[in-house]
């Protein structure tokens, strides 16, 4: 009788494992599609504790001390060792970033409340057909968007499927390349862009619009205040390590980079020159085929952490009081420093275009870089090309 209630036990204890494990690993699959792969070591310690449970329970291991204390320790460590990514991914998470914190539907044109600037007056050009085709950098997009509010008929216009998209810089680039849209507001292209761009037979026209500062953050605690262009270089060349080595704590250095080709990569391998840029940090990223990728580790706002953009998007769209603005050779990231030529990595930005035969282009571009596109320039927050 006794041999076969254990027969019995055995028979269930294998039947919850496998029931656990098919489970277990139905939800690991689907942690694993969302792309929350740091949990599913998680997931099956879970399922272990939950079997070692009913194993202890069916053996009436429970009524022993000894068989008590095995079990909390055994599912103390298999919970508490699972948990540590996770938690580690949560604490991260919570950190405040630069990338995704900006709501560009805020200025979109026409929209009721945009935050889009307006002209004091009514434009004096403005079209009704033939409306260029404009993609961008998101940093950029508030100024075309008020661009597109003045000179534009008034009518919806979708972020992601009409005349004015936004689509980062990358992406903006390959939608010109492949004559998506007709012209682009942008930072200077890569030289892969350059590259890409003379394979196709493209002539590209690059056409300077305003000036914007290239900036270096650090979490607001970070006792650094400013850094000269040497000392970053060092910095991002990975020859400068801990924070105590240009005048903070002892503390290394975290140097977030963002992905080629972006605006503010461009921008950081302008500003390094000959100097090589260290290999950038990545993170391990779950794709959607079930996949392991690895990406750039964009900006965490850890305690020593040290990440860069353009002025404008930290300062007017982000508006983050967790992040603080360095000062570069003793000059500071204003808008007068950028002006006056101060603020040693000002550089302009521009439109490009790639030989489109829409009308209508050049003669936008010509209100842009006049007096009352200019005047607009300077109310979307940027400086002026041409003060």
């Amino acid at each position: 009788m006794e041999n076969n209630s254990i027969s019995e036990r055995v028979f269930m204890s294998i039947f919850v494992f496998i029931s656990l494990l098919f489970f277990s690993g139905l939800a690991a699959f689907f942690t694993l599609l969302m792309g929350e792969m740091h949990y599913i070591a998680l997931i099956f310690a879970i399922a272990f504790v939950l079997f070692i449970t009913y194993v202890f329970n069916a053996f009436h291991l429970f009524k022993k001390k000894k068989g008590k204390l095995v079990f909390f320790i055994v599912a103390f460590a298999a919970i508490g060792i699972t948990s540590i990514k996770p938690i580690e991914v949560g604490y991260t998470k919570l950190l405040a970033t630069v990338d995704s914190e900006v709501d560009i539907y805020d200025y979109m044109p026409f929209s009721k409340d945009s935050k889009a600037a307006t002209l004091s007056e009514p434009s004096t050009f403005t079209m009704k057909e033939n409306l260029p085709r404009i993609d961008g950098a998101t940093a950029l997009y508030p100024l075309y968007s008020a661009i597109a509010q003045a000179t534009y008929p008034e009518k919806e216009y979708d972020l992601h499927s009409s005349e004015i998209i936004v689509t980062t810089t990358p992406n903006a680039y390959t939608n010109l390349f492949e004559g998506k849209v007709d012209m682009i507001f942008v930072a200077a292209p890569s030289k892969s862009q350059l590259n890409r761009a003379e394979s196709l037979g493209l002539d590209l026209k690059l056409t300077p619009i305003g000036r914007e500062a290239f900036v270096f953050f650090v979490n607001k605690k970070n006792d650094i205040e400013g850094l000269s262009s040497e000392q970053l270089k060092g910095i991002y060349s990975g020859e400068i390590t801990n924070w105590n080595e240009v005048g903070g704590g002892n503390d290394s250095i975290r140097a977030f980079q963002r992905p080629e080709d972006s605006g503010s990569q461009s921008a950081l391998q302008s500003f390094m020159g000959e100097t090589p840029i260290m290999e950038a940090p990545t993170d391990d990223i779950a794709s959607a085929m079930g996949g392991i990728i690895s990406e750039v580790s964009q900006y965490k706002n850890f305690k020593n952490a040290i990440g860069y953009t353009f002025r404008f998007y930290s300062t007017e769209m982000v508006q983050n009081n967790k992040i603080k603005l360095l000062e570069i050779d003793g000059v500071a990231p204003t808008k007068e420093n950028i002006r006056n030529n101060s603020y040693p990595i000002a550089s302009e930005f521009y439109i490009v275009t790639a030989g489109s035969k829409n009308p209508n282009v050049e003669k936008l571009i010509d209100w842009i870089v006049s007096p009352q596109g200019q005047e607009l320039v300077e109310k979307a927050g940027y400086v002026p090309v041409n003060d």
